[in-house]
C-alpha cells in the first residue's frame, strides 16, 4: 500500500511517500503565507521527484497547524499523532519524543504500539523553538546553520536567565556589548533552550530510548546541551524535519 503525508508546519511544510515499510521519497519547502498553496505544491514536487503519479497513491493524510488547508487529504490528525507515529515507524524502540518546530515545542511519551501515551506542549510561546534561534542568530548577526558547530567550541556558556523570546534578545544584546564570546553566548542559547525542554520531558517522564524530531534536530549544539541536561543520548534521525509528514503517511495505511 502507498500512502502519503503532508504536515503544514508554521515555517516549512513537508511532505513523504512510503510503501511497505519503506520511504520512498520526502520533501520539505518554506510554508510562506498560503498554507493551502504550500499543501499543493510541497505535494507535487515530492511526485514529481519520485516520479510518482498521484492515482498511485491510496491515501493522503494530513498533520501539522495548518492541516485542514490540505483539501485533497483524506483525513488529518494532531502533530502529536504524527509525530509519535513517525518516530516509531524509524525506530520502534524509541519511548520519548522530543519535537521542537517552528514555533513550538512538544515531549511525547510513546508506547510499545507507537501510540501516544502522554505529552505536554509549549505553544503559548516561542522560547526554545526554531523562531527563538532565527531570532538569536539574527542578534549575532550570524547564519543560523552555522549555530550548532560553533557553540561545541565554547569553554564556559554564557548565563542566559530569560526564556522569552524579546527580553532574551535583549540579554544577548547587553553580553555582545560586555564582548562576551560568540560562542559561548550561542552555548547558553542551546542550554536555556535545554533547561525548557528537560522541564516539559520531567512531566511526561523520560523513558529510553529518545529521539529528537523537528529542524532543530539539526543543531548538534542543541542536542549536544540536551543530552547533558539529561543524561542520556538522543537519536536524532537524517528524517527529523520530515518526520510529522512521515507519520501522517503511516497513519494513512490504517484508514
Amino acid at each position: 500500500m502507498r500512502t502519503a503525508g503532508i504536515d503544514i508546519g508554521s515555517i516549512t511544510a513537508k511532505a513523504a511517500v512510503i510503501e511497505d515499510g519503506r520511504i520512498l521519497g520526502t520533501k520539505f519547502i518554506f510554508t510562506g503565507y498560503n498554507a493551502e498553496a504550500a499543501g499543493g505544491k510541497v505535494y507535487e514536487l515530492l511526485l514529481n521527484e519520485t516520479g510518482l503519479e498521484a492515482s498511485s497513491i491510496s491515501k493522503i493524510v494530513s498533520t501539522g497547524y495548518g492541516r485542514n488547508s490540505v483539501k485533497f487529504a483524506n483525513k488529518s490528525f494532531t502533530e502529536i499523532m504524527a509525530h509519535a507515529a513517525g518516530a516509531y515507524f524509524l525506530d520502534s524502540t524509541i519511548r520519548t519524543l522530543i519535537d521542537i518546530g517552528g514555533q513550538d515545542s512538544k515531549a511525547v511519551a510513546i508506547g510499545e504500539n507507537g501510540r501516544v501515551r502522554n505529552f505536554v506542549m509549549n505553544d503559548k510561546c516561542a522560547a526554545g523553538t526554531g523562531r527563538f534561534l532565527e531570532v538569536m542568530a539574527r542578534a549575532l548577526e550570524m547564519n543560523l546553520d552555522e549555530f550548532g558547530a560553533m557553540s561545541l567550541q565554547s569553554g564556559q556558556p554564557s548565563s542566559i536567565s530569560s526564556l522569552c523570546t524579546v527580553f532574551a534578545e535583549s540579554e544577548v544584546i547587553s553580553l555582545i556589548s560586555r564582548g562576551e564570546k560568540r560562542q559561548d553566548i550561542i552555548a547558553g542559547i542551546h542550554e536555556s533552550i535545554a533547561a525548557r525542554i528537560s522541564a516539559m520531558l520531567a512531566r511526561v517522564g523520560v523513558c529510553e530510548p529518545l529521539m529528537i524530531a523537528g529542524g532543530v534536530a539539526r543543531n548538534v549544539g542543541v542536542v549536544d546541551a540536551l543530552e547533558r541536561k539529561l543524561g542520556v543520548k538522543i537519536a536524532a534521525s537524517p528524517y527529523a524535519q520530515v518526520n510529522g509528514a512521515i507519520g501522517a503517511a503511516v497513519l494513512a495505511t490504517t484508514l
